[in-house]
């Protein structure tokens, strides 16, 4: 497996596959195909990730209900008022990561980030990408490694990308670049060793699709953090998975968020 060196050539000329997901309104595909049509022609730079670029890398088709449309911060702006001249509502969701295009009640997300502020959109993502047809359009999906990263902090008590990660891993191990992923969660190392680790659970036959040298290096970091002494700040980062779930945390048993300052901890 190449790319499981780095710096090991890029694989993207052997790819080859359709995102065929199920749309949850049969009804809305003609919009949904007009939308990539109309995006593609504006020459607006975008990727199209979920559940399209999950069923293109692993073949696993679900009900989706909307189109993921990743784009770069400075071009979200482009994108919603290009749809806005073109009569569709519109709304800015969240400054920091998200808007959305509408037409009745059809729709579809504008991403350019992430809510935790960890998954910033950015040139990697689109020298990285393939190309898939889309009803009945050319278009680019995000990369398995990208796919992977904008997956990793989806942890809440109502919706879990674990399992589609762990799909990725199965289906799309000989295209991920492994060292670029580690670059990217080289701050939250322990989230990928953790979705490494329920991997290796889940399919005890297939633990070699995990490098040997990436298994190697999150564990010697856990080693080397395990002789360490705790640290003094008590931080919840829970909130970069669910600031609903780990609300407590900070409001009432004094962590600190990902941001601030929270209680010292007592010796």
């Amino acid at each position: 497996m190449a790319e499981d060196i780095p710096g090991a050539p890029d694989r993207r000329s052997a790819f080859t596959a359709r995102a065929e997901p199920t749309l949850k309104n049969p009804e809305s595909q003609a919009f949904y195909a007009e939308a990539v049509r109309e995006l593609t022609a504006s020459g607006i730079p975008f990727l199209l990730a979920g559940t399209f670029a999950l069923s293109a890398y692993t073949g696993v088709t679900r009900e989706t209900k909307d189109l993921d449309i990743f784009c770069k911060p400075g071009d979200y702006p482009r994108i919603l008022a290009h749809f806005k001249a073109l009569g569709c509502a519109v709304l800015v969701e969240d400054d920091r990561w998200i808007g959305k295009v509408f037409r009745g009640k059809d729709f579809f997300d504008v991403i350019f980030g992430s809510s935790n502020g960890a998954v910033p959109i950015g040139d990697a993502w689109f020298e990285h990408a393939r190309n898939v047809e889309v009803f009945g359009t050319r278009v680019r999906i995000v990369g398995p490694t990208e796919l992977v990263l904008s997956k990793s902090f989806i942890q809440q008590r109502h919706r879990y990308d674990g399992a589609d990660i762990a799909h990725v891993f199965l289906k799309a191990r000989d295209q991920i670049d492994w060292a670029r992923l580690l670059g990217y969660l080289e701050t939250h190392w322990e989230v990928l060793l953790v979705h490494i680790l329920n991997f290796r659970w889940i399919y005890p036959t297939e633990r070699d699709a995990i490098p040997a040298w990436l298994l190697d290096e999150l564990v010697d970091r856990l080693a080397k953090q395990r002789q360490l002494p705790p640290p003094q700040m008590k931080v919840c980062r829970g909130r970069m998975f669910s600031s609903v779930d780990y609300e407590i945390d900070v409001k009432e048993w004094g962590f600190a968020d990902v941001g601030g300052e929270g209680e010292w901890r007592s010796e």
